[in-house]
């Protein structure tokens, strides 16, 4: 078998290019958070901080929400990057990158203390608003997330002085680099900004029926499948105690586990993420590009307007996922009798690889490098994207793969047929080895397949990273 797939690797490269499915680039990030209105923006900080080193932070804002509507807390996020300095010294020994804590306190603005649309328009410009200018204006061709955690009127007031105070062209160029993620609506001016910038990249669930939003998969609890990690005992053992100045930081949660970190875990490289194409589906959820129609849905109790979309946004999309699950005898993974279907299964079916890798990092905090556990090295013995013909078979395989503490490791191969145009299954066979082989389908008009490797080591806790080849069929 290992021959044949060798020659069948040889013609798939014939066919193939070496175009990445994954670009391999830090995203610059904008946080703007109303933290304080509850205690996950705490948390969400002392997860994102922990990745400092593979996310370019630009700004810490402090912002209002309908939750917090006259106030804002800078000195908050100071207290909890002051404690990410405690630990950056033990971080380094791990991975290089982390920032020095003078580097972010630098980052830490503020917006108005004003809510919504109140803190829009002439006169209405704030520390936070400018510095998301001035970032924006940075000679670097990288699209500028921002991450919005709560209201998202600083925002709004950079947008409105942008479009008022530059050109028609230089204000088309500054908000094509812009990306906007936002935890659903909380204040009045995210609709505001969708209406008046319809160019503008845009991933939320419209609204504050939060209860239906995908960033929600989170934290909740789904029947049929293990829930433990993101239980209350786990949080105490695993993150806040023993693990140094930050995770004793992270407050014991409130109304929800950390309800703002969806709109950044899609951008942590971690080879299945890619954060320009929302609907190849990822770490944060998957999201499709339409303009949803949300008349039907129950209104939350916020008081945030529900105003009908006038454009297509990237909102909820819908996976079906079948988990495979351990099996002590016979193959090492087996799949579910049950299929969850919806757009919250989209990100919850990868939540206990992102909170162990969360743990991991919190280790990281306190232990030397040799006691603690770090990710795997998935490598493709083939390029990641190629093209075939309909009915050719080729081989998927990653036996070069390997991991730093060498630790044993889990290959984990699978179709994802809704990242796909091609929706149909497609059978892989002992989809728990290194290498598989698999036919093209018979189609009628191009096709593209997008498959996943799951690549998992055995330390403590289980760390995975992945690989996304992406398979273009052409017909006869």
């Amino acid at each position: 078998m290992k021959v044949n797939i060798c020659l069948i690797l040889l013609v798939t490269t014939l066919f193939g290019h070496t175009v990445s499915a994954q670009p391999n680039q830090k995203s610059r990030v904008v946080i703007l958070s109303d933290i304080e209105a509850e205690p996950d923006d705490l948390e969400s900080f002392v997860r994102l901080l922990l990745y400092s080193n593979v996310i370019d932070l630009k700004g810490l804002v402090a912002t209002t929400s309908v939750w917090k509507k006259t106030s804002v807390a800078p000195e908050s996020i100071k207290k909890i990057v002051r404690a990410y300095g405690k630990v950056q010294p033990n971080l380094i020994k791990h991975e290089p990158g982390f920032p020095k804590v003078e580097t972010l306190l630098g980052l830490v603005k503020q917006g108005l203390p004003k809510y919504g649309m109140l803190g829009v328009g002439d006169g209405q410009d704030s520390e936070g608003s400018e510095w998301i200018i001035k970032v924006l204006e940075e000679k670097d061709e990288r699209p500028l997330w921002v991450s919005v955690w709560g209201g998202v009127n600083t925002l709004a007031q950079a947008l409105d002085k942008i479009k008022k105070t530059r050109t028609e062209a230089e204000a088309k160029k500054l908000i094509a680099k812009l990306r906007v993620y936002t935890i659903s609506d909380q204040d009045d001016s995210g609709i505001w900004i969708r209406n008046n910038f319809p160019d503008l990249f845009y991933i939320v669930n419209p609204g504050d029926n939060y209860g239906t939003a995908t960033w929600s998969a989170i934290n909740t609890f789904v029947k049929g499948i293990n829930n433990e990690k993101i239980s209350n005992s786990w949080i105490a053992q695993n993150i806040q105690q023993g693990h140094g100045a930050l995770g004793a930081v992270y407050p014991d949660v409130a109304w929800g586990m950390e309800g703002d970190t969806p709109s950044y875990l899609g951008l942590i490289p971690n080879g299945l993420n890619a954060p320009e194409h929302p609907e190849w589906g990822g770490w944060g959820g998957r999201y499709e590009l339409y303009k949803p129609d949300f008349s039907k849905e129950k209104k939350g109790n916020s008081g945030v307007p529900f105003e009908t979309e006038t454009r297509p946004i990237w909102a909820s999309a819908t996976d079906s996922y079948t988990p495979y699950l351990p099996s002590e005898y016979g193959r090492a993974v087996k799949k579910d009798t049950a299929t969850f279907t919806s757009n919250k299964a989209s990100l919850w079916r990868w939540r206990d690889d992102f909170q162990n890798d969360f743990a991991a990092r919190m280790d990281w905090c306190v232990k030397p490098y040799a006691e603690a556990n770090h990710p795997p090295v998935p490598v493709l013995d083939h390029a990641e994207e190629f093209t075939v013909k309909s009915g050719q078979g080729f081989a998927l395989d990653a036996d070069s793969s390997t991991d730093p503490d060498g630790d044993n490791l889990s290959f984990l191969w699978f179709y994802y047929p809704e990242a796909s145009t091609y929706k149909k299954p497609i059978n892989m066979g002992a989809e728990n080895v290194h290498g598989v082989y698999v036919t093209a389908p018979q189609v009628d008009k191009q096709e593209t397949l997008h498959f996943i490797l799951k690549l998992t080591d055995k330390g403590t806790p289980a760390l995975s990273r992945y690989k996304r080849v992406i398979v273009k069929v052409l017909p006869k």
